[in-house]
């Protein structure tokens, strides 16, 4: 009985930290630019957050305890029904609270604009990303290569990822790095990015397309310059091509348990991929 409610305990105490591992792998734990802008807003708003709740949640039940039935000895007013003091405290800092955050949501809307380019002195890495089932392909046009479920890129270069589906309508999140944003079927959405430290951080898919969508993971592996054009340079050599068998393979509903390269993707790939979506065959 005794080691039963010894671990009951230890349990409980450990609740409140077993969520301390997944806040590494979220905004928290920020790893390029445009994270850390983002995490910059929630720290804003969240102190802002506590201004407002803060007041009510102390108060109410000090106002509870002070208006108790059984307290006979407090003030009685009857015919009170205005005061100045109270109307501006009513109104003024919620209005200055509305209007701050209308300033920093601006303000931050423009800056973490998914489709506004990351100034650098160095020319962004055009990447091409295709959501399927259950996977995620990744063509690297200038490089002639392509991978699937590895998006690997220089620390320090702004990275602007062209997305579309070659399925159903898809969402990429890439939390350590940037925001959410949409891959349809179609259409081309864009996502900038950039990490500031070598690392592994996680991305995935976050919209429901069926039943293997809780393995449309990927890793986006952060390398030092150097390593990085060490890592093109392996895989242009070693990988198969991206030939009509691999990509027909591509296109079939599977996640595969290990990441994928390839070399030689065909010309103007993406656009083709767009345009088979366009006009599906009859």
């Amino acid at each position: 009985m005794k080691t039963w409610r010894r671990r009951c305990l230890m349990a409980a105490l450990s609740l409140p930290l077993s969520g301390c591992a997944a806040l590494k792998l979220g905004v928290a734990g920020h790893a390029g630019p445009i994270a850390e802008s983002q995490w910059h807003l929630y720290v804003i708003v969240g102190i802002v957050l506590v201004f407002v709740a803060g007041p009510v949640l102390l108060l109410t039940p000090i106002i509870a305890w002070h208006y108790r039935l059984s307290n006979r000895g407090g003030a009685y007013r009857p015919d009170w029904n205005f005061s100045w003091p109270l109307e501006g405290l009513i109104w003024i800092p919620p209005i200055g609270i509305v209007v701050g955050l209308a300033v920093v949501l601006w303000h931050y809307t423009h800056t973490l604009d998914p489709y506004r380019r990351i100034p650098s002195s160095q020319p962004a890495i055009e990447i091409q990303a295709v959501a399927l089932d259950w996977k995620w392909l990744f063509i690297y046009p200038d490089q002639h290569i392509a991978t699937v479920n590895q998006l690997a890129i220089p620390v320090g270069r702004p990275v602007h990822i062209s997305l579309t589906s070659g399925t159903v309508m898809q969402s990429m999140l890439i939390p350590q790095l940037a925001g959410q944003i949409y891959a349809m079927p179609g259409m081309t959405s864009q996502l900038n990015l950039a990490a500031s430290r070598p690392g592994v951080y996680q991305g995935e898919n976050t919209q429901f397309n069926g039943q293997g969508f809780q393995n449309e993971k990927f890793d986006v592996v952060a390398l030092p310059p150097g390593d990085y054009d060490d890592w093109l340079a392996h895989v242009s050599a070693s990988a198969p091509p991206l030939d009509a068998t691999a990509y027909a393979e591509l296109f079939r509903e599977s996640s595969p348990p290990q990441p994928l390269f390839y070399s030689s993707p065909p010309p103007g790939l993406f656009r083709h991929i767009i345009a088979e979506v366009q006009e599906p065959t009859p």
